[in-house]
């Protein structure tokens, strides 16, 4: 037990400044809301994180084979975007030009990409229902070409939402059109990625699925 002459002795603690009252209360807060304190989350970062795989691009003359070597491409870009722009630029010096479609909304790859097709637009209710008919789409673009340009890419975002079936379509486009390349996003990856569209819609083995 303390003596009343120690009780007296003892220095009491300093009263905490505004900031500290405010930051006290802050955490108190945090740990009523959450139901638990506040933890940090530690992540490791390597050399490539900082140097920016945009800036560097010691495969791009394989990008350029490969695009006329298969034709048609599956890429895996990273989530974050902007990584595709350099590739799809590397081809616009080569000559080609571009039609970009997104896949979602496309419809039937083969009608709308090769046939005259017809679009509804929406009705109101109270219009009649109308049809409207559009040329296709890369026979159009192909006729329109100037005649310096090494040929067309259709370029193909969020194509993971197509069937295999579509995509097969898609993979054998410039076999039955020899001007046109096609790129298809079919998903993301940590780095800019591309296989063959063939052999991800099946129609050739996969050497990466064997393994």
């Amino acid at each position: 037990m303390w003596s009343a002459a120690a009780a007296r002795t003892v220095t009491p603690l300093p009263a905490a400044s505004p900031l500290q009252q405010h930051q006290q209360r802050r955490g108190a807060w945090a740990r009523v809301g959450n139901g638990r304190a506040a933890s940090t989350t530690a992540a490791r970062a390597g050399l490539w994180d900082f140097v920016g795989g945009d800036l560097v691009k010691p495969d791009m003359g394989r990008w350029l084979d490969d695009v006329e070597k298969h034709k048609s491409l599956a890429i895996y870009p990273p989530h974050e975007g902007g990584y595709e722009g350099r590739y799809l630029s590397r081809l616009s010096y080569q000559g080609y030009y571009f039609l970009d479609l997104s896949a979602r909304g496309l419809g039937d790859p083969e009608t709308t990409l090769t046939k005259i097709h017809p679009v509804c637009p929406p009705s109101l209710g109270r219009q009649p229902v109308a049809r409207w008919y559009f040329p296709p789409e890369v026979d159009y673009r192909l006729s329109l070409l100037h005649p310096d340009a090494k040929g067309l890419v259709v370029w193909v975002m969020e194509a993971k939402v197509l069937s295999k079936a579509e995509l097969q379509f898609l993979a054998i486009l410039p076999d039955i059109r020899p001007k046109v390349r096609v790129i298809a996003e079919c998903g993301n990856w940590r780095k800019f990625v591309w296989k063959p569209l063939k052999q991800i819609a099946g129609l050739e083995p996969d050497p990466d699925a064997e393994e």
